[in-house]
């Protein structure tokens, strides 16, 4: 692999690149889909390969491969280093790297168990125990999912950097669809984590099960949810959301050096009330979007974006930080080998507060609690919030009262913050994955925080 890499550097650096790296990849992921009763599908795939990029006065150029030949590489430093001088010539704008990493270091993935040393006996056994648990009374469909990837990195800079990492990680997700005559309702949950078996050994999966399975049924009784502005205490998968696709896309810095990014000069101003505070935080312990470096080499990073209300600041890649004259954050990655480097997020979340989240409700007079998450959109422009959930509760007089239909949640975002006035001390976060650019490139993220009360306009049901 040594000869691999100096190949690669080599043909870079003569072919006029100003930095290049040269990043490998072996992927391995493994995956079981069971569906009311059956197993639908148990699948393993392993994919191995390299990507390369060469930077010239502002601009990049990439080249990837699956031959592990020093010829291969030495010519796919060619072709990246033309793409990038070609690129710049057309008049790309100049500007430098700022942060490039330079050390060498090797980085052991936090796992106790490794989950290739579990038999795909178990594995099956157990997603078929999550499955089984949910069936009954008036659940009509059942969706029972395990997942694990393992994938292993090595990268090496022009500057003289070497890094190798490995990330795992393990999820297992449920979905029970309740049938009353024409009437329909879905509970979906999942766990996961960055960690080995030994997580996936902390959940019970007929508990698991039944839960879902129960509050599908639950919710056929659920009532219409009240419209229009509502004091909403949003739960940690709808604060969540609020973080990672409103505030969380508009903070990524290709965004702001675009000068699209509605959070494009707000740094130092107020964007929130004192009660919320904000970070992305690749470093956060077995959270579904943390690494231990991006996909440059530069190392993970509890970057502050809002602090006690007022906005901090933006993540950062290698080339955004050079734009903007600040420092990378770890936030420079890319969907695999043969992808492109965007800023993206790793864990982003609302930090916990002081109060409990009985005592928010019990504080609350008229408003809807919200319970779990559907979808979101995001506005990077313009700062709209827009969240669908999937159920929730009345609140009165300080009480939980009646289950109401997934609702829909809108309004702009920092109108939003500003009206937070409780802040529990729960911090929940969920992972999934995020897409962003012309291919819709996805990479591992969480998001989540506590419960937060708000004023928010309520529609759907």
């Amino acid at each position: 692999m040594a000869d691999l890499f100096s190949a690669g550097l080599k043909a870079l650096e003569s072919a006029g690149a100003k930095f290049g790296d040269v990043r490998t990849e072996e992927r391995i992921a493994y995956a079981i889909r069971m569906s009311n009763g059956q197993i639908e599908n148990v699948s393993q795939v392993r994919r191995t390969g390299w990507g390369l990029r060469a930077f010239v006065d502002g601009a990049w150029g990439y080249a990837s491969g699956t031959s592990f030949t020093p010829a291969e590489l030495a010519a796919a430093a060619k072709r990246a280093t033309a793409i990038a001088c070609a690129n710049a010539a057309a008049g790309v704008k100049k500007t430098s790297l700022r942060g490039v990493p330079s050390g060498r270091k090797t980085y052991q993935a936090a796992v106790k168990v490794d989950p290739a040393d579990i038999s795909g006996e178990e594995k099956v056994a157990l997603t078929r125990e999550l499955e089984g648990a949910m069936r009954g009374g008036a659940v009509s469909s059942t969706l029972g999912l395990y997942n694990e990837s393992s994938i292993a990195y090595e990268l090496a800079n022009t500057a003289g950097a070497h890094v190798a990492w490995r990330e795992v990680r393990v999820r297992l997700a449920a979905q029970a669809i309740a049938q009353e005559g024409d009437r329909q309702e879905m509970a979906f949950d999942a766990k996961d984590a960055s960690a080995g078996w030994e997580f996936i050994r902390t959940i019970d999966p007929a508990a698991f099960g039944r839960e879902v399975g129960t509050e599908a049924a639950e919710r056929l009784q659920a009532i219409k949810p009240p419209a229009g502005l509502q004091t909403v205490i949003l739960d940690p998968d709808a604060s969540g959301l609020l973080a990672h696709e409103v505030m969380g896309h508009a903070s990524e810095g290709d965004e702001i050096t675009k000068q699209r990014s509605f959070l494009s000069r707000v740094v130092g101003k107020r964007v929130g009330s004192a009660l919320v505070t904000m970070y992305d935080d690749g470093t956060f312990p077995g959270a579904h979007g943390s690494i231990p470096v991006d996909s440059e080499g530069s190392p993970a990073h509890k970057t502050t974006i809002i602090d006690r209300g007022v906005y901090q600041g933006y993540m950062q890649s290698l080339e955004t930080a050079g734009t903007l004259k600040v420092r990378p954050t770890g936030n420079g990655r890319a969907q695999d080998f043969g992808r492109r480097v965007w800023v993206r997020m790793t864990n982003t979340y609302f930090a916990p507060g002081r109060d409990t989240k009985d005592a928010i409700v019990e504080d609350t007079k008229d408003g809807v609690l919200t319970k779990g998450w559907i979808s979101g959109m995001e506005d990077v422009v313009g700062g709209g919030f827009q969240a669908v959930t999937q159920s929730g509760w009345i609140v009165k007089d300080g009480e939980l009262r009646e289950r109401v239909r997934g609702m829909t949640l809108t309004g702009k975002a920092l109108a939003i913050l500003k009206s937070v006035d409780r802040v529990s001390k729960d911090l929940v976060l969920s992972g999934g994955t995020c897409g962003k650019g012309e291919a819709d490139d996805f990479v591992p993220v969480g998001a989540g925080g506590p419960y937060m009360r708000a004023q928010v306009v309520v529609g759907g049901g």
